[in-house]
């Protein structure tokens, strides 16, 4: 499935986290600070309106998330 390269807002990938499990934490200007309960670390999503993530933005929040584009795909 993952022969187009996903794109997606920042608003869309927190809400997609948020199915997944992750609670926001804290909000520092346009960025969200989420936190999984089971599998720890900090996964960070910049939220500016309505604009579409950088893709270079996007991979590293699936890094963070320890997730794959199909996985975010899914819960998008």
């Amino acid at each position: 499935m993952g022969n187009r390269a996903l794109r997606a807002k920042g608003k869309d990938v927190l809400a997609a986290l948020r199915r997944l499990g992750y609670a926001l934490v804290e909000v520092r200007g346009s960025h969200h600070h989420l936190r999984h309960r089971e599998r720890g670390g900090l996964v960070t999503v910049p939220v500016h309106g309505t604009e579409t993530l950088d893709p270079k933005v996007l991979k590293s929040i699936l890094r963070q998330a320890d997730l794959t584009e199909d996985d975010l795909r899914e819960a998008l």
